[in-house]
């Protein structure tokens, strides 16, 4: 088969899975199949997709199989099917409560709870807004900063120089290299169905907020809150605010900002779970704030009033959850091995760390040069003041 045709074949799978995926996706990461690199396994009679990748032997499912939901049981079946076929376990990642409830009880199945995601109703957020005096705080202080944000339009956003100047910027700032498969970066060359709101201050972007759609349940995912250096405090907020009054008027009734990775409204939901992934996991929580700020992440969630929290799974159609499904979920995640990934993470901040240490010793040996305020200094006379700049006294 020609290069050309094998173009054409995957462009039509993508075509597809894409129908499928507006039709039938209620899974919160239902539109991330389509992401850059997801393979797209089809029922016989083509009415159902799932969207994986194969890592190490295992194939890795971006939520679940997308479907009509009374064949899901059957598209499971038929699906693992096609991965033991191939040599193959499978393992839905991200998984919500409507697969877990209609899959077979264990030992087929073993599942891990991830964490859980806030949602929310947008048509209740003007009474969130008017209850948390926390939180109109920050918004007026980005707009006391002049930030603007409106929604711009796919072809207004595709490949924007600015955005991008944005999300480098953010990316840099990450402890993490960047990851992939359901959390890939580059969306704005690929904006499609999804909507995005730019926030601007004195006309030039310094922030947005990508959301996709979750067809089957009127909603959305708020997929990427991207802020630039030089976005002000409260843009977050303020970019969230317009989101929510704009999908509410649009007549959704179910928003989320994703997955909050071991959150502790989920942790005790899994019923058997083998003694060192426990302690793996626990170990992540306490220890992993270098790489990922899970607290941090979860209270800048629940700041804005969730009405509910969905727990999520990964679940994996063996016995008991194995080493190497969880190293297969890391690969997943990576452009290479998860040990790989996690020594340039390292690396990034030690090189952080050295740079942090290096601002903290300029700034004792500055503070250590500057002569002593003493109480004995005269004060200024009335000429002398006139005479110091008025950005001086700002």
């Amino acid at each position: 088969m020609t290069t050309e045709l094998l173009c054409a074949d995957r462009d039509s799978r993508t075509r597809r899975a894409r129908e499928l995926v507006m039709r039938y996706g209620w899974n919160v990461v239902s539109y991330q199949i389509l992401n850059p690199g997801m393979l797209h396994w089809f029922s016989a009679d083509s009415e159902a997709v799932v969207g994986y990748v194969e890592r190490h032997g295992v194939w890795v499912v971006g939520g679940a199989p997308i479907c009509d939901e009374e064949k899901v049981g059957e598209v499971v079946e038929a699906f693992e099917a096609a991965a033991r076929q191939a040599g193959c376990r499978v393992c839905y990642f991200g998984a919500a409560a409507r697969l877990y409830d209609c899959l077979p009880a264990p030992p087929a199945h073993s599942v891990v709870a991830l964490g859980a995601q806030p949602v929310w109703d947008p048509t209740c957020w003007s009474e969130i807004l008017a209850s948390r005096a926390s939180l109109r705080a920050q918004l007026y202080r980005s707009l006391n900063k002049g930030v603007i944000v409106a929604e711009w339009t796919s072809t207004q956003a595709h490949s924007n120089a600015e955005l991008q100047r944005c999300l480098r910027e953010w990316l840099a700032s990450r402890p993490m290299p960047a990851m992939h498969f359901l959390v890939e970066p580059e969306t704005l060359a690929c904006l499609d169905d999804r909507r995005i709101f730019v926030a601007a201050r004195k006309g030039v972007p310094v922030a947005f907020l990508i959301a996709s759609p979750v067809p089957r349940r009127n909603g959305w995912l708020v997929e990427q809150i991207i802020r630039g250096r030089n976005a002000p405090n409260g843009t977050n907020e303020l970019l969230l605010d317009a989101a929510m009054r704009a999908l509410a008027a649009s007549g959704s009734r179910y928003v989320t900002l994703g997955l909050v990775p071991l959150s502790s409204r989920a942790m005790a939901l899994t019923p058997r779970r083998p003694f060192w992934l426990s302690f793996l996991l626990v170990w992540v929580r306490a220890h992993g704030k270098r790489f990922y700020n899970f607290d941090g992440l979860e209270k800048f969630k629940t700041k804005f009033d969730p009405e509910n929290w969905e727990p999520i799974f990964a679940i994996s159609n063996e016995p008991v959850f194995s080493m190497r499904t969880l190293y297969a979920i890391g690969a997943a995640f990576s452009d290479r091995s998860p040990i790989s990934q996690i020594g340039r993470g390292l690396l990034k901040a030690i090189l952080q760390e050295a740079i942090w240490l290096r601002r903290r010793i300029r700034q004792k040996r500055l503070a250590a040069i500057a002569p002593p305020m003493t109480s004995n200094a005269l004060p200024l006379t009335d000429s002398a003041q006139r005479s110091i700049p008025a950005s001086r006294g700002k």
